[in-house]
This record gives structure tokens, sequence and C-alpha cells, in this order.
């Protein structure tokens, strides 16, 4: 690999983020694909060291904490052709100019929908068989008991809301169970969910049919309180809906009635607000279960989306296109 191909490139994320995904075999491996000397990692663009550099900079790698990549860093940075992300949604980092200047944005997105999928397997099979109320009321009472409700995972529906990278992955991850699973997004082509074995509807039948509903939708302003009181109302009595999305999705308020009445279950790794006032019923009730936004890549996990960054790299030192590339288009529609 010659020196042309060998681009001069800087990592911007905190601190954390860095530690956290660079362990001594993926620095090594950045060595071999960057310029001799490169890279450094700064947390902010600001810093004087970083300054100096920009004007050689080529590639940018970017991850949790990182700044946005604007106008002030553009103009610093006249050679920059790529911003590789190590971590999901590039919205906060990415600006629209970035593309108008013809960069080669990409995301480890992909690689975070693993465990957030992993995730959702779990609490869906453990939302059909009531694990959480069974193991709340063994706990009360000290003796074999079963709670109240369809007590199975053989035939029930499962529908999933928003058929992005984590909803494909969970839908997949249900094929070998014998679950009916529908499928709710406008923007999906059906005959893809049909070929991955599930059926395609509209959100209002997804929820009147579901016993479990899962959310893998993005936050948008067409996506807030998406899940109000009318359409929690649809769902049947002792359904649980799953949220490892976003909190905004679900009208909170409306959701503390449902779980507060028994009516529908719920298990959260998201919430609005998050975490939840401390006076929120969802802390207390039996029939609800919070984790603390921790289905998405933690520790080693985050290894496998620094992976994808790298392997971005180095098609990009070898010409060749993006796996995971992200254009000013997507912008609208993801998370």
């Amino acid at each position: 690999m010659t020196d042309r191909h060998r681009p001069h490139t800087l990592l911007v994320m905190g601190d954390h983020a860095f530690r956290s995904g660079f362990d001594d075999l993926r620095l090594n491996r950045l060595r071999q694909l960057t310029a001799a000397g490169n890279p450094i990692h700064a947390a902010a663009f600001t810093a004087p060291d970083v300054r100096e550099r920009l004007p050689d900079i080529e590639v940018l790698m970017t991850g949790w904490g990182a700044p946005p990549v604007d106008n002030s860093v553009l103009d610093a940075a006249p050679h920059l052709r790529a911003v590789l992300h190590t971590a999901g949604s590039v919205k906060s980092i990415v600006q629209p100019v970035c593309w108008e200047r013809g960069l080669r944005v990409t995301t480890a997105a992909e690689a975070n929908a693993v465990p957030v999928a992993e995730y959702t397997l779990a609490a869906i099979l453990f939302a059909g068989k009531r694990i959480i109320q069974s193991a709340h009321q063994y706990r009360q009472l000290r003796r074999h008991t079963r709670p109240a409700g369809l007590i199975s995972n053989f035939q029930r529906t499962v529908g999933i809301i928003g058929y992005s990278r984590i909803g494909r992955r969970v839908v997949n991850l249900l094929r070998p169970f014998d679950f009916d699973i529908l499928v709710a997004d406008p923007y999906a082509d059906a005959a893809q969910i049909r070929a991955a074995g599930a059926s395609h509807v509209d959100l209002d039948d997804l929820l009147r049919r579901s016993a479990i509903v899962s959310i893998h939708a993005p936050a948008l302003p067409t996506t807030r309180h998406l899940l109000n009181k009318e359409r929690l109302a649809l769902i049947p009595d002792d359904a649980t809906i799953i949220n490892t999305a976003r909190g905004m999705v679900i009208d909170t308020t409306a959701l503390e009635a449902e779980c507060a009445s028994d009516r529908l279950s719920a298990i959260l790794d998201v919430t609005d607000p998050e975490p939840l006032g401390a006076n929120s019923p969802l802390w207390d009730l039996p029939n609800v279960f919070i984790t603390p936004h921790m289905a998405g890549a933690q520790q080693t996990e985050i290894h496998r989306l620094v992976d994808t960054a790298l392997d971005e790299l180095e098609r990009y030192t070898q010409d060749l296109p993006p796996l995971h590339g992200i254009t000013a288009a997507d912008l609208g529609r993801i998370a």
C-alpha cells in the first residue's frame, strides 16, 4: 500500500468512546491503513494540534461525543474526503454541507443493530411466557404460581413497528420460532417483508392483532407519540409493548395509565423522559421492566462497531464503494 492510499486520518470522539472501541488490535489495524504518524485522536476540532493537522486530513473517524462536522471544519480541512462514523446515528455529527461537498459518509449502525435485536428477541420470548409477572409473583408469594393471561410463545402474533436495520434483524431472528409476524412501516417493501416470512400491514391493524408489539421506528417529528392514548387502546388486553427505539415514540402518560390498570405490560430500554421522573408509576409496577438504555452496543460489543468503520476505511483505501453509506436523502427517515 503506497502513501497515496494511506490517508491522513483523524479520530474525533469522546475519550470514553475512544478507549472503549480502540484496543491494541484495532489501533494496530488502523495504523496499517493510515499515513505514517497517523492517526491522532481528539475530542474536539478546536485543539491547537488538531487545527494544525486539519489541512492534511483526508479521513475523519467520528464516534460518540464527536462535535458536528460543519462549515468551519470543512473550510479548515480542504482535503477531507470521508467521514466514517464508529457509532449509529450520524444526524448530530454530519451536516448537509458534507454531502454538498461530495464527502463519503458511512455509519456503523448495522453493527449496533446486532445487540439491540438480540435484546429484543430475549424480550419477546420473555413477554410471551410472562416471565416478568411470574418472577414478581414468585418472589412475593414464595410458592409456585402462574400470572393471569396466556403463557406461551406458540403461534403468538408479534408486531414489529419499523422495518429498520433493527426491525429487519428482529424479524430474521424470529423466523425459527412459531410466531405470526406482522410489520408496519410505510417505507418498507411489502415483497421483501413477505420474503422474510412476515406480513406487511398498516399500524392500526398491527396493534389490534398483536400480543407483543416491538418498536423499531426512528425519532422523527412524524413518530412523536406514534403510540398515543387512542392507539394504545387498540392493543389487546394482556399484550406487551417493547421499546428499544426512542422513548418519544410512546406517549408516556398514556402508557402509565395502561400499565397501571394492568391491561398492558411493557419492557422498556428507552423512555420519555430518560430517565423517567422519580414519581412515574412505571418504576414500581410488577408488569413493567425497565433497563437503562443498554440494548445497544456495550463494552466488547463496541469492537464490532469499530471493526465496521475500519472495514469502511480499508474499502476507501482500495477505491471500493462503501458498504454502509449514508446519503443526504436518508436523513429524513433514519434515526
